[in-house]
């Protein structure tokens, strides 16, 4: 699932990264790398903290439930851009803008065409909690 999102992030950082005169030929790896981790950091924050239902509920009414967790993804990618890349918080949060939400958004796409199983639902939660079956906890979810 971490190579398919690694991916997923490069297929969409052309804008952003690869042709932002900004950013340095020699970052654009690196930063794809951190846009990558900065996705699955919120995601797994979202399961360390309890908020399971507000995943689950994310990736299947997106429209509604975006908001938080793409903001705080690219809150997270700015920070680290502006951090440890020096890029200056305007260039960074515009940055990080431009790639974090079409990722997450196309995330979502994947997982409910059935066309990536990595995103699947069940496969993203189990691989996000270290493989532990998550199904029967989804089960149980999806009649609460």
């Amino acid at each position: 699932m971490f190579e398919k999102l690694f991916m997923l992030v490069k297929n969409n950082a052309g804008m952003a990264i690869i042709d932002n005169p900004v950013i340095p030929v020699k970052y654009h790896e690196a930063m794809i790398n951190e846009a990558s981790s900065s996705i699955i950091e919120v995601l797994k924050g979202q399961l360390e903290n309890g908020k399971l239902k507000d995943l689950i509920k994310y990736f299947q009414f997106p429209g509604i439930y975006n908001n938080p967790l793409i903001n705080s993804a690219v809150n997270r990618f700015a920070n680290k851009l502006n951090n440890y890349y020096g890029m200056e918080p305007e260039e960074a949060l515009a940055t990080a803008k431009a790639l974090i939400p079409p990722v997450m958004q196309e995330m979502i796409q994947q997982s409910k065409s059935g066309q990536n199983n990595d995103f699947a639902l069940g496969k993203l939660l189990s691989s996000l909690s270290g493989n532990y079956n998550i199904n029967a906890l989804l089960s149980q979810l999806a009649v609460a």
